[in-house]
């Protein structure tokens, strides 16, 4: 099933690798953190795929809720990794970033690698299962889509 998943989440992984690099960039090049972190968010980009993926995966692909749960976890989980793995390379490259800045980190003061790490690990586990939680809203909105996708086009060579 988490193949499947995997599968089907293409487009997400594709986005998101966007977002964490472009989140890397703007961070590294000094914008300040209050100006530039909801431009590539992560979590935003997480709950709105989580939603989305819910709704098609019920409508078009014939989802059970707990197979879009499953899959909107998915996708949270493998947000949640990279913020774990930029935030751990962060530090260990001594690099002030987006992902290591104290207020990503709901902190006031800079924070130690552990205790850095021990905040993102929370978020792993809160963050997937907030996932799982959008997917399933996205399950009920998906009711209100069409039963097929719209047909294509056609064009004229």
């Amino acid at each position: 099933m988490l193949r499947e998943y995997l599968r089907i989440a293409r487009p997400f992984l594709a986005v998101l690798a966007i977002h964490a690099i472009g989140r890397w960039i703007i961070g590294v090049r000094g914008l300040p953190y209050a100006n530039g972190h909801h431009v590539f968010s992560i979590v935003t980009l997480t709950v709105l795929g989580s939603v989305f993926y819910g709704a098609f995966a019920r409508r078009w692909l014939g989802y059970p809720i707990m197979r879009s749960v499953g899959l909107g976890m998915t996708l949270g989980l493998a947000a949640q990794l990279v913020i774990v793995l930029a935030t751990a390379l962060s530090y260990m490259l001594g690099m002030e970033t987006y992902f290591n800045n104290p207020v990503a980190l709901n902190t006031d003061v800079p924070l130690a690698f552990g205790t850095a790490i021990g905040r993102r690990l929370g978020g792993l586990v809160v963050n997937t299962v907030g996932a799982g939680i959008a997917a399933a809203l996205g399950w009920f909105l998906g009711g209100a889509l069409p039963d097929t996708p719209a047909p294509r086009p056609v064009t004229l060579a």
